[in-house]
């Protein structure tokens, strides 16, 4: 199953852990849905089945024997869902228990990030070997070009490009790296040579390079032998022999530390993998692709990348272009995310005032697409007009821009794009937004939110996107920078 299509539920009373799981997971699974109060359970399956549920086993305060948690896990059964339990007060006793009623893994709080994002893909992988494979001949209609980039949005110059490479490279074999900014869509690219491969018919599993930590870089990427070390309690395949006969995606791959980079050119070179433990090595079948937010200048410094292995990786580049780049594409994404979290939320269609339009075109998306997709979803949740207003989506543009001119721009309408709205037409929350975002521009606006915002998203910059880091610089927890990205959207 393909973790853009997934859908996962977190079961959790504490807010704030089911918000920082859902920020870990939403970039890289499609829909994230969460749940307070396990009584809201039954109404939500009946509306939908989500794929793995990350269930909490103590709702009530004082709790800790974990009997809420496997009593629901039975209920979660009958509806073929898979599981993974989540509990701050872990034993042996209970872990075996709930993995004895079905649950594919037992986490306990605070958890690992890279163990939590592998257990989630273990989880889909299970569940996908209970589907039926899908007919040879899906499987070659996917392979098409066409339908290799259905996922990639847009008719720019730029992105009709990157489409064309794609069509070019995908069944070639070569190894590709993909260059862009944070949130301009690697993974769609890294996904669209897969289905453009020969590889098609096999596994695209993808792998957060930044988020595996050093000392368990080897395991995780090349696996281990039962008694290798302290937890190794049975043998484990890494993502190099679970991808076989596939693409591996190594995604942030610029975040890696030199040790780590040797390991894998090692891997690289020989074409094969020695699992810990192990007395022999195991010859690997994967395709590379790989990916990086860093520009050019730093990728080729041999303070941060190794040379040898940028030659190894980087056959062949994509270039994503970002969002600033290619405006014109900014009306059908809008569409495409506002109609989906419109579902979602079951929310009535509705069109985006001209005036907001010109904003939102005029907007430089540093976090590109997947700070548009979050805007639209706060917009989809907040919006309470007729059409949607530049404040519905909560941006503002930087110091120094000027506000765009909307007159002449056509709204987007709910179901049809039409010639509706303008500057004259925008009403007064909209004029609001336009004058707080002139006084912005002016340097009047250091309003406590602004100042959070900018420092959070410096702070981000500076650390090229590690989420670890970044709290670490701005003397906050996890959890609370969590939140943060999303009151801010960023």
């Amino acid at each position: 199953m393909a973790p853009s299509t997934a859908h996962i539920l977190i079961l959790d009373d504490d807010t704030d852990v089911a918000c920082a799981a859902q920020m870990l997971l939403r970039r890289r699974y499609g829909t994230i849905a969460t749940l307070n109060d396990p009584a809201q359970l039954p109404a939500y399956l009946a509306r939908s089945t989500p794929d793995v549920v990350l269930l909490d086993f103590n709702f009530t305060p004082g709790r800790i024997d974990g009997a809420e948690g496997l009593a629901l896990l039975d209920v979660l059964r009958g509806e073929r869902c898979a599981v993974i339990a989540l509990t701050a007060y872990a034993d042996v006793p209970l872990a075996v228990e709930a993995l004895k009623r079905g649950a594919c893994d037992f986490i306990t709080k605070p958890w690992d990030n890279a163990r939590l994002v592998a257990a989630v893909d273990a989880a889909l992988a299970r569940r996908a070997a209970e589907v039926p494979a899908r007919p040879a001949a899906a499987v070659a209609a996917s392979s098409g070009s066409g339908g290799a980039t259905a996922a990639l949005m847009g008719d720019s110059p730029a992105m009709r490009s990157v489409k064309a490479m794609i069509a070019s490279v995908g069944p070639t074999g070569a190894n590709v790296m993909v260059l862009g900014e944070n949130g301009v869509g690697k993974e769609l690219v890294a996904r669209a040579i897969h289905l453009a491969s020969q590889r098609a018919a096999g596994t695209f599993l993808a792998v957060d390079m930044g988020a595996l930590p050093e000392s368990t870089f080897e395991s995780e990427l090349f696996g281990h032998r039962k008694g290798s070390f302290t937890d190794a309690k049975a043998d484990r395949a890494g993502r190099f022999q679970a991808a076989r006969g596939g693409s591996l995606f190594l995604d942030e791959i610029g975040n890696m530390p030199l040790a780590a980079q040797a390991k894998l050119l090692t891997v690289l070179e020989r074409r094969e993998v020695t699992p810990i433990g192990a007395d022999k090595p195991e010859p690997i079948d994967v395709r590379i692709i790989s990916a990086t937010n860093l520009d050019e200048v730093r990728l080729f410094d041999p303070n941060e990348f190794r040379p040898d292995l940028l030659f190894r990786l980087n056959t062949i580049v994509i270039r994503v272009p970002p969002l600033r780049e290619r405006r014109e594409d900014i009306p059908g994404l809008l569409r495409h995310y506002l109609d989906a979290y419109e579902r979602q939320y079951q929310r009535p269609a509705r069109a985006v005032a001209g005036g907001a339009l010109a904003w939102l075109e005029a907007h430089p998306w540093p976090g590109n697409v997947r700070a548009l997709r979050h805007a639209c979803e706060r917009a989809v949740i907040l919006g309470s007009g007729s059409e949607y207003e530049a404040d519905d989506f909560g941006l503002t543009l930087p110091a120094g821009a000027h506000p765009p001119v909307a007159a002449g721009v056509s709204a987007i309408p709910g179901a049809a794009y039409s010639g509706v709205g303008s500057a004259s037409g925008r009403t007064g929350a909209s004029a609001n937004a336009g004058a707080a975002l002139a006084a912005d521009a002016a340097g009047d606006d250091l309003t406590l939110n602004t100042l959070e915002r900018d420092a959070i998203a410096t702070a981000l910059a500076a650390a090229n996107g590690n989420i670890s880091r970044t709290a670490r610089m701005l003397g906050v927890s996890r959890a609370a920078l969590y939140r943060k990205l999303g009151k801010h959207g960023i």
